[in-house]
């Protein structure tokens, strides 16, 4: 439909289908908002319906490669630039900015003056901060387990079948372990889904089409090139950052509405649709060899894993100075990638 609309238009370019990509992530944006009225509370969000909107592009870039038989190395290239880009670029830059600070000073035990105002409403406060950074530490640990298993499961050189089917398993058990954890939080609280949450989530759904119709055409595209660097030499690397793009407008936009919560379980949560949902997917159909640079980029993912678990212990969040070294380690993982 896309590209027919487009062709008679004149408009069937690169940038026409980005400005596509990126405006459908937009909308989604505008009505994940609208959700935390309706039922929703910031963690929840960020780890059950933003994964899946964000990472919506990135399930159907392995549908196209299943569909094209195309090559595995490219799925793995795509799924590792996924998940060091959201555990280091994309929240080393909001808290570069901002700060990512899921507890106050105040509220991790520190001496410190009573802020006017405090009671009730600050213990609540306090209370629910903690409860944040209980779920986003276990959040974390989901990813640590599946990138061990990942890299558990590859130690042979591949991924075969069983492989995928034990990786959609263990994706499949931690979802359900998600959707009772927000379905008990909502009856404690006496919340209930309104239907305009069901609207919204529908809307959310229909944008799936126009996101597969310019990924599909933007992917025709990138294989078609044959020079230079945006071309299909490097289609796992730039579709990676393609499909990071909307996670890119998730993480600024709730780390300048304060919201650490979120930009935190957004980029994580985002991080199990690759590993392990769309490498499971994969391996069903096709295997995927482990090369070296894929087992050095999940220990770096293992390894920032362990950095954000220890400062939000500690810290309560992303210090700015952390946020930069971050970034910092995502330029070396670049450079180590393309440029070594």
């Amino acid at each position: 439909m896309l590209p027919a609309l487009f062709d008679s238009l004149g408009l069937n370019d690169p940038l026409t289908y980005l400005a596509v990509f990126l405006g459908v992530s937009l909308l989604m944006l505008w009505r994940l908002e609208a959700m935390l009225d309706h039922g929703l509370e910031g963690t929840a969000l960020g780890t059950l319906i933003m994964p899946y909107c964000s990472g919506l592009g990135n399930l159907i870039f392995v549908a196209i490669m299943i569909a094209r038989d195309g090559a595995p190395g490219e799925v793995l290239t795509n799924c590792l630039v996924n998940n060091v880009t959201n555990l280091t670029l994309l929240l080393g830059l909001p808290a570069v900015f901002w700060g990512l600070q899921v507890m106050s000073a105040g509220v991790r035990g520190k001496k410190a003056a009573k802020p006017a105002g405090s009671g009730k409403g600050a213990k609540a406060g306090g209370t629910e901060g903690q409860l944040n950074r209980l779920s986003l530490l276990l959040t974390l640990v989901a990813v640590l387990f599946f990138t061990g298993a990942v890299w558990v499961l590859g130690r042979d050189g591949k991924l075969e079948f069983t492989d995928g089917l034990l990786l959609i398993g263990l994706f499949m058990f931690w979802q359900c372990f998600q959707v009772f954890d927000v379905l008990k939080h909502n009856v404690r609280r006496r919340v209930s889904f309104g239907p305009i949450f069901y609207v919204d989530a529908l809307l959310v759904l229909a944008c799936a089409y126009l996101l597969y119709e310019s990924i599909d055409w933007l992917v025709t595209w990138l294989t078609a090139q044959k020079g230079g660097f945006v071309s299909a030499a490097n289609l796992g690397w730039l579709t990676g950052w393609l499909m990071v793009l909307p996670n890119a407008v998730l993480a600024l936009y709730w780390g300048w509405k304060r919201r650490a919560d979120v930009v935190y379980t957004s980029q994580v949560g985002d991080g199990h649709i690759c590993i392990p949902l769309c490498l499971g997917l994969f391996a069903l159909v096709k295997p995927l060899p482990v090369t070296a640079f894929f087992q050095t980029g999940l220990l770096i993912l293992a390894g920032a894993v362990v950095v954000h678990g220890v400062l939000l212990l500690v810290t309560g969040g992303l210090p700015r100075w952390a946020g930069a070294a971050l970034t910092l380690a995502y330029g070396w993982f670049v450079w180590a990638g393309l440029l070594a």
